[in-house]
């Protein structure tokens, strides 16, 4: 899902950190894991209100050293329904998307 959104880039770091990030311009929305343990866990932005509520849910924590900033890992995807994830998803990718100078974003619609 992350790479079909307008503009959006992934940049894989391998060992140590083994994380995969999906950034639009230079404003990263999204962090997974790609290796064990907790391959596939994933970070991302959500609402002060939605951080409250998912990081009272099971599976779900805030985000290390970026969790002030409302960032939250997903440590078991499976354990939320695929859409509630793609809304969450795209609220990260918008937000970075609106961190973006008013040039940069008509130059990504314009693609």
């Amino acid at each position: 899902m992350c790479a079909s959104l307008a503009g959006a880039n992934a940049t894989l770091y391998g060992a140590p950190s083994n994380i995969l990030v999906y950034a639009v311009g230079e404003k990263k929305f999204a962090y997974f894991k790609t290796s064990e343990p907790e391959q596939w866990r994933f970070s991302l932005r959500v609402t002060p209100s939605r951080f409250l509520e998912l990081t009272d849910m099971p599976g779900i924590k805030p985000a290390r050293y970026m969790g002030r900033f409302h960032w939250v890992t997903i440590v078991h995807p499976n354990s939320l329904p695929g859409d509630y994830l793609a809304e969450l998803l795209d609220w990260s990718y918008q937000k970075a998307l609106s961190a973006l100078s008013r040039a940069q974003r008509a130059a990504l619609a314009a693609c």
